[in-house]
């Protein structure tokens, strides 16, 4: 078994984000800073909230986190954008009401819009950048090689093929409405998962010697689980993600390096 250790490249890119930071605050006078709105209790996006403040602090960039009712977003948002301080926004999904999640994230500005949850192309999602980076830092090869991605999402699926897709890579993208998952799996050379269901993926939906990268997060018993069952780990066959330490930490590295281009926008151009 290959290990995709993404907490390893992590390491190397926040060392090169440190650098950029200082840069911003000591000739430019720029402060980054990240806003990150969270609505209702989920131990899913809390980790990963208090994961975000933890990285921000190490490179010095201020992360603001705001708690308040869906009611107060929209008006949070604005004060957001308008606010010259704040270079990055995210809004924590899913919202407990769901039905409003198209028109909150189309209302943040596509600049500040650091997790490219608008569908503008100003960032990269980060988990889409924090995927390629994953891959490409262990050199797996992508070009000519069956890519299935199964979940639609936002925030992981559908930039994730977008993202391939502009690059001339074969993708097929995958939901629940597929007929036979296992069958379409069986010819991927290369698995993306990102549907946050507790072991969807088993080992026989995947052939032997592939790449699985398992970017699914869900809460069960109170631990974060992924897409993959127990029986896909005891493979000692696959390129792999581990349980943690995978896509998580990079997907936080490629947040805050869109945090830091935004913060370097703002910089005028006859000064850079």
């Amino acid at each position: 078994m290959k290990v995709l250790n993404g907490a390893e490249l992590a390491l190397f890119i926040k060392e090169r984000q440190a650098k950029q930071v200082r840069g911003l605050r000591q000739a430019y006078g720029v402060f980054p800073k990240l806003v990150i709105i969270v609505v209702g209790e989920n131990p899913v996006i809390d980790t990963f909230v208090r994961l975000k403040e933890a990285y921000g602090a190490d490179i010095l960039i201020d992360v603001e986190v705001l708690r308040i009712s869906q009611e107060s977003i929209s008006e949070t948002l604005s004060r957001a954008n308008e606010d010259t301080s704040v270079h990055g926004i995210v809004l924590q999904l899913p919202l407990p009401d769901p039905s409003q999640t198209d028109a909150l994230v189309a209302q943040i500005a596509p600049e500040k819009d650091v997790d490219s949850l608008g569908g503008s192309d100003v960032h990269v999602s980060a988990t889409a950048m924090a995927i390629d980076w994953l891959l490409n830092g262990y050199n797996v090869q992508l070009k000519d090689r069956s890519i299935a991605i199964v979940g639609r999402g936002r925030l992981v699926g559908a930039p994730l093929e977008r993202l391939w897709k502009t690059a001339g890579l074969s993708v097929d993208l995958y939901d629940d409405t597929v007929q036979d998952l296992g069958t379409e799996l069986r010819k991927a050379d290369i698995i993306v998962t990102a549907t946050g269901v507790p072991g969807l993926i088993t080992s026989d939906m995947i052939a032997p010697g592939k790449v699985v990268v398992d970017a699914g997060t869900a809460s069960e018993g109170g631990v974060i689980v992924g897409d993959l069952a127990p029986d896909v780990r005891e493979r000692t066959d696959l390129t792999i993600t581990p349980i943690k330490g995978g896509v998580g930490p990079l997907t936080i590295a490629a947040l805050f390096d869109n945090v830091i281009a935004a913060a370097r926008a703002t910089v005028p151009k006859e000064l850079l």
